[in-house]
């Protein structure tokens, strides 16, 4: 039997229920927006806002230079959030490294900030392994806000990237979206390739560990080839230009695809 892969841009709907699998957590009002997704209560709790990533501030680090908008986004974040009680709430990961609450923001009433943000286009989605609740709803917000060019995506600097264009990326986050070329699975590491040859071309990687996710999502990457993928994350150099992806959620696939057998 043969099952039909849609992909989770194009036809899954927003839904009111799509935030259901959250746990609540704290409260607490805000009196400090650090930047376009954190912010710190009253208690002294940092809040990274999960699930997005906001133009960056430099924030007086050395050789960190302010993406384009990102003084806009923090503000977006403060008229939102500042001097307003939160609730936070989780689907995954509840601390980073530094200590921050990994969480959603919902204000009293009802508003999720992360979707609002989202839709208004002062962030794009950004996924982990570990945090991938309502990515779904999320990425159909970004693509709204993508569609219409509102916030960010008003900028060239933030235009989704052709596979061709990557080797000048190395270092950042992009989304790219091409047609797959060649599937290959080498030693228990899958290799999308978007090009005619793998050694210069850019090439989406899924480690061996990862890739057991992408079976238990039933993920069809053996039939990718031919079909057309937007893929997000940081780009590196390994021969060419590569993204490595660790959960699913990274990989929209611009259509529909049929696993094969």
């Amino acid at each position: 039997m043969r099952v039909v892969w849609f992909a989770l841009l194009l036809l899954l709907p927003l839904a009111a229920g799509a935030q259901d699998g959250l746990v609540p957590g704290e409260r607490g009002r805000v009196v400090e927006v650090v930047d376009g997704d954190t912010a710190i209560l009253a208690d002294g709790l940092a809040v990274r806002l999960v699930g997005i990533q906001a133009p960056k501030l430099s924030l007086g680090r050395a050789n960190v230079r302010d993406w384009p908008l990102a003084a806009e986004a923090r503000a977006a974040l403060a008229a939102l959030v500042l001097d307003d009680e939160v609730a936070l709430s989780y689907g995954g990961e509840r601390r980073d490294r530094y200590g921050r609450a990994l969480a959603h923001l919902h204000l009293d009433d009802g508003r999720w900030v992360q979707g609002a943000l989202l839709r208004d286009g002062w962030a794009r989605v950004y996924s982990f392994r570990d945090n991938r609740a309502a990515v779904a709803e999320m990425l159909e917000l970004e693509r709204q806000a993508r569609a219409g060019r509102r916030g960010i995506w008003r900028l060239d600097w933030y235009r989704v990237r052709t596979p061709e264009e990557t080797p000048d990326d190395v270092g950042s986050f992009q989304l790219v979206e091409g047609r797959v070329r060649a599937v290959a699975l080498v030693r228990g590491r899958l290799y999308l390739n978007y090009g005619d040859d793998w050694r210069t071309d850019f090439t989406v990687t899924v480690s061996p560990r990862d890739l057991k996710g992408f079976d238990r999502a039933g993920f069809p990457y053996a039939a990718l080839e031919g079909h057309r993928i937007r893929a997000r994350g940081w780009l590196k150099r390994f021969n060419g230009p590569m993204l490595e992806a660790t959960h699913p959620e990274q990989l929209e696939l611009l259509g529909v695809v049929v696993p094969k057998g």
